[in-house]
Parts: C-alpha cells; structure tokens; sequence
C-alpha cells in the first residue's frame, strides 16, 4: 500500500490505522505485510464499504481532515468499488512472511491479453 508522504509519519506512529481506498479490486490482502520506511503495515482486514458510510470521523481516523479531502487521495484509477482497510505499522525489517510458494501458481498475462498460469502454453 501507498500512502502520500504527509500521512506516512502517522501510520508509522500508530497514530493512522485504516484507510479508505477506491479501486476497482482490493490490491491488498488480510494478513500480507507491505514495505513502508524502516517497517511494515500488516493488514488486518478489508470491508467493502459504500461512499455514504465515509463519515467525517472515519476520514479523521483515516489521517485527513475532512471526507473531501480523503476522497480527492482515495480514488486510484477507474475505481468503483470502496474498501475500508485497517491495518497495523510493525516497525523494523521482519522476515517476508506472504511469500508465494509456487512460483507456478503466480498468474501472469498472456501475450493474448488473456490471465494465464505461467508455465502454461499458448495453443
């Protein structure tokens, strides 16, 4: 996860601990670790959520002043759909722990534009 730089002295304190993205998928998942400074951000869960459930509170927890603000930061590309993502900064470099095990069962694009398992050949 990305944050813009005047939020990531918060989430690096504590002090920030959810997020509100829009994507058109999450781009995280619960229990993954994503590099941020010296540390880590462990997500802890993603609860889809709708623009109406983005209360002025939440966009404070969410390190912004206002929900105009948060949603002017929070829209990424041709996103639709809303997630609310609360997470936790361990500081410190730990072991990657979300590693795939089989490189096998990554998915990579075809060269038709088609999702293909790599390995596999195109007919």
């Amino acid at each position: 996860m990305i944050f813009t730089k005047r939020l990531r002295a918060g989430v690096q304190k504590g002090e920030i601990t959810c997020s509100i993205r829009i994507w058109m998928r999450p781009h995280v998942r619960v229990g993954h670790r994503y590099a941020l400074g010296e540390g880590q951000i462990e997500v802890d869960s993603i609860l889809p959520i709708t623009l109406q459930d983005i209360s002025p509170e939440l966009a404070r927890e969410s390190g912004f002043k206002g929900v105009v603000e948060l949603l002017k930061v929070a829209k990424h590309g041709r996103g639709e759909n809303v997630y609310l993502i609360r997470f936790h900064y361990l500081p410190g470099r730990e072991p990657r722990r979300n590693t795939v095990r089989d490189p096998q069962a990554v998915i990579r694009p075809a060269k038709t534009g088609r999702a293909r398992r790599s390995g596999s050949r195109l007919k």
